[in-house]
């Protein structure tokens, strides 16, 4: 059996998950702000809901970003912490493909544009195509964009759109492709994250707790690792 232990801040959500090959629990919230004072206790709650310790883990998968610079500090930094301690690898998972993830787990939509408003007029933007849980495959390279021109060269196609950046560059963005908006949840959440997750650990794609890195796009952004590591 593997379990696979999943934390998430990389947007306003706070998220836990932990699967099992036959379960699945799961903490969510969108508390800005506040990932600092609940994100453990949402991990202490998955695991006592699966009746399960860190040592039972066989992995910990984490949304590396893009996203929220603080928040995507946060996750690496508690799963650097909780993985060291307890000598299990980790396993990246980008926050943009758990988004699209999540509109196939509760839709069935396969064509995914998921779009993340960056601030500074841009978007964190990737498209994906989903053949079955966990499998995730990307059609373009994720990258931060201005909205204009896009999403142009994306072939015309059944899409179906999520996250922030659809809500604040509705205009821009629905005059290049048609969509379906899914609306239901915004952000990327840890229960597809530990999907992901299962899948990348069942491929041997995981890493060591310090060389643990997140995701930020903007280059002008770097990341230290754990001390003396």
């Amino acid at each position: 059996m593997s379990v696979i232990l999943a934390l998430d801040t990389s947007t306003e959500a706070c998220s836990a998950a932990i699967i099992t090959d036959n379960a699945e629990f799961s903490e969510y919230e969108v508390c800005p702000r506040e990932h600092n004072q609940k994100l453990l206790a949402m991990v202490e709650k998955v695991l006592a809901d699966a009746q399960l310790t860190l040592d039972d883990v066989d992995a910990i998968a984490y949304g590396s970003g893009p996203g929220s610079f603080t928040g995507v500090r946060i996750t690496t930094g508690i799963v650097q912490g909780l993985a060291y301690g307890a000598q299990l690898p980790v396993i990246g998972v980008g926050s943009l493909a758990a988004m699209a993830h999540g509109v196939f787990r509760r839709t069935g939509a396969n064509h995914i544009i998921s779009a993340i408003d960056a601030r500074m007029a841009e978007i964190y933007l990737g498209a994906y195509h989903i053949t079955e849980l966990g499998k995730v495959n990307p059609l373009m390279d994720e990258v931060v964009t201005q909205p204009h021109d896009s999403i142009n060269h994306l072939p015309k196609d059944n899409w179906t759109s999520i996250g922030t950046g659809w809500q604040t560059y509705k205009t821009e963005l629905l005059a290049q492709q048609a969509v379906n908006q899914d609306s239901v949840e915004f952000f990327p959440h840890a229960l597809d994250i530990a999907l992901i997750g299962k899948q990348q650990w069942a491929e041997g794609d995981f890493t060591s707790a310090e060389l643990t890195t997140p995701t930020y796009l903007r280059n002008e952004v770097t990341w230290k690792k754990m001390p003396g590591k």
